[in-house]
């Protein structure tokens, strides 16, 4: 392979649209490039999907003579990307709430019966972060929970499945994005903790997947001065990349980064840039998800770089053989029969419902009067889908129950709590839904003005189970860890009375 050959197979993009462009095409032609990440916005239903990922791989073939890892974050809950004809799992909080690591390893064949279904064969999941910051803007119900023994048992469960099944798995986000109060997406985190402390916690979910042979992990845009003291995050660090990952727990396969586009990179070194010195820490993979003119500077960088003799052509090499080795294992063919089982389907309502957990009184059965009230979907951090989901928690519940449904922002002030309040007044129990309440506290606080009218009030955390911790003992919570179609079916049955037997994972 030429230089330029072995480069394009260490960089992965994506597009906007539903369709590539002629723009992208060009540029992936000109580059070499033979890897692409889909987004939702790239994915309108099963059949488009499956003559998107056939055209790339068409594209890259021709181009490059070898297959395109088609890579997307297919985690489950509010990290899925695939369309809702086919079926999206749960959360990973919500598994590890629901049942024990049986349930993630479940998880993830249904997931990898999707991907081959719709032929992506590289998924950017399981999550290995520890989430032992209860403030974390961005991982949150996406951790197995705040016990890094348990999180490396569900870790190593989800991981098992993808062993030989023709798509690859990558645990995230390394050395651990658990502990952070600054969402990477927008600002750059930094943990300032020793390589002993690591050890403790974040280190040991990845210790436990290398050993099951996971296939990839994912670098995370954090800083770690202990680690990295020239103030470089884990992605640009050949300390973390190399000296830790590589060397130090004798990682041997695919290293990849998040996007280089987050803000954590773009606004602090540069994209082009940070890419660059991805790949000359010892990455495999570096991904740009939006933007084609970054996309552009990027190639055209690294590729200067390799003839400048900046990028040391035997890593080059190697890590180009390494990426071609993983693609021989990768299925050859969709099978669309694969997707949308209806006992796929059943097996997932089964994991929401399981998942449920009461976590202090005892829910009144809700009916006609019963007022609902809560905000809507909405993109909790960079990580979700730009549109949330289409059902709205007390739409949904007010068209079940047959009974009244406010809909409230997702931060409401003084006045709009007061006017719920009042709204509520003539109903004898309320159930309210919250969506990371914790880091918008208009939730919270709309939650106390309910609770303190002395009525029966039930209140519902969709998402972060921590919206719970400060609220009054005498209110009912119920942690359900997905605002989704799924978890919303699941809640109706809990509250017409249904048994839950879920546990919390973290510590409120």
């Amino acid at each position: 392979m030429t230089i330029r050959e072995m480069l394009g197979q260490r960089l992965a993009f994506g597009f906007q649209g539903t369709q590539l462009s002629q723009d992208f095409i060009a540029f992936m032609k000109e580059y070499k490039i033979g890897n692409v990440i889909l987004f939702q916005r790239n994915l309108e239903s099963e059949e488009q999907t499956r003559q998107l990922c056939a055209q790339i791989q068409q594209l890259v073939l021709e181009n490059t003579g070898y297959p395109a890892f088609i890579i997307i974050d297919q985690e489950g809950g509010m990290v899925s990307r695939i369309p809702e004809e086919t079926v999206n799992v749960p959360c990973a909080m919500a598994l590890a709430a629901g049942g024990g690591p049986e349930n993630a390893e479940k998880a993830s064949r249904i997931t990898i019966r999707q991907l081959r279904g719709l032929g992506v064969n590289f998924n950017l999941a399981p999550v290995l972060d520890v989430n032992n910051n209860p403030r974390n803007p961005v991982i949150g119900i996406r951790s197995f929970g705040d016990c890094p023994e348990a999180v490396a048992e569900y870790g190593a469960a989800s991981v098992r499945p993808y062993a030989s099944s023709g798509v690859l798995c990558c645990g995230k986000h390394f050395p651990g994005h658990g502990d952070t109060a600054v969402d990477s997406h927008l600002g750059l985190p930094r943990v300032d903790k020793t390589l002993e402390q690591l050890e403790q916690t974040e280190l040991i979910p990845f210790r436990r997947c290398i050993r099951e042979g996971i296939p990839a992990i994912m670098i995370s845009h954090v800083l770690f001065p202990a680690l990295e003291p020239d103030g470089l995050p884990s992605t640009m660090s050949r300390r973390v990349v190399t000296g830790l990952l590589k060397e130090k727990l004798g990682f041997q396969g695919l290293i990849i980064t998040d996007c280089m586009e987050m803000g954590a990179i773009r606004d602090t070194y540069g994209t082009p840039e940070g890419t660059l010195a991805a790949l000359r820490a010892g990455v495999d993979l570096a991904e740009i998800s939006n933007t084609l003119e970054l996309q552009k500077e990027a190639a055209r960088l690294v590729n200067q770089a390799a003839e400048q003799g900046m990028l040391d052509l035997e890593e080059v090499r190697a890590s180009a053989e390494k990426i071609l080795a993983y693609k021989r294992t990768l299925f050859s063919a969709p099978e669309p029969a694969l997707c949308g089982r209806e006992e796929d389907r059943a097996a997932v309502l089964d994991m929401a419902k399981g998942a449920i957990t009461c976590v202090a009184g005892k829910a009144p059965l809700a009916d006609e009067n019963t007022f609902f009230c809560g905000c809507a979907d909405y993109r909790v951090s960079g990580a979700g889908n730009e549109k949330g989901n289409n059902a709205a928690f007390p739409q949904y519940m007010a068209r079940a129950f047959g009974a009244t449904g406010v809909i409230t922002s997702k931060d409401p002030g003084e006045e709009e709590i007061w006017m719920v309040v009042k709204q509520a007044e003539n109903f004898p129990s309320i159930v309210l839904s919250t969506c990371n309440g914790h880091l918008f506290r208009g939730q919270l606080a709309l939650a106390r003005a309910l609770i303190q009218t002395g009525k029966l009030v039930t209140v519902v955390a969709l998402r972060n189970p921590y919206d719970l911790a400060d609220l009054p003992a005498c209110a009912c919570k119920i942690a359900a860890y997905d605002y989704t179609l799924t978890s919303l079916q699941a809640l109706e049955e809990a509250l017409r009375g249904g048994e839950m037997t879920g546990k919390c994972p973290v510590k409120l």
